[in-house]
């Protein structure tokens, strides 16, 4: 099932670069057409143009797709996958690819990494409220309830309290603080 996963994240992902064939839930070996399908091992994509699996290597998609297959990733908590994916960029300082880094290492149990990538994007964009947020949860991941309090202030002088990052921000500071 994980591998299916993938293997579809980074077909929509990369779809105009190479093709990486699938099995939709239920099926076996082929698509019901009669066409052929490969499945590829973890890790690996399907190459259309050398037509095998190959390990994914960094030029094989633009950083777009790498950001939308690595946070697509991150958010199915394949984590250590999102990370390969993400580490794929060509651009190291894009603040979208720094904070999906950060959340994945941060779900992996790697907080103190997490907080690096955090802190790094946010150097290069102080107003990236998603990245506030989610360096507010770390914050309370390592009891350090005045960090996640000051990314909460510094959401709302950005966005107000009536955006999404500050209400799942302070909601997570009052879970905090109730536990």
């Amino acid at each position: 099932m994980r591998r299916r996963l993938l293997i579809q994240v980074l077909a929509v992902a990369a779809l105009p670069l190479f093709a990486v064939p699938v099995f939709s839930a239920g099926e076996g070996g082929g698509g019901g057409d009669g066409s052929q399908t490969t499945q590829c091992k973890k890790g690996m994509v399907w190459d259309k143009k050398l037509k095998k699996c190959v390990a994914p290597k960094q030029g094989m998609l633009d950083d777009d797709n790498i950001y939308e297959a690595g946070r697509a990733l991150a958010m199915a908590g394949r984590y250590d996958e999102a990370i390969a994916v993400l580490s794929l960029a060509a651009d190291k300082k894009d603040p979208r690819i720094l904070n999906y880094l950060g959340y994945s290492h941060r779900h992996s149990g790697r907080v103190t990494v997490g907080l690096g990538y955090y802190e790094e994007a946010l150097r290069i964009d102080p107003d990236y409220t998603l990245v506030r947020e989610y360096l507010g949860e770390a914050h309370l991941q390592i009891g350090d309830i005045a960090g996640a309090q000051e990314q909460l202030r510094e959401i709302e002088k950005r966005t107000g309290k009536g955006s999404r990052e500050y209400g799942m921000l302070s909601e997570q500071i009052d879970r905090f603080m109730k536990s």
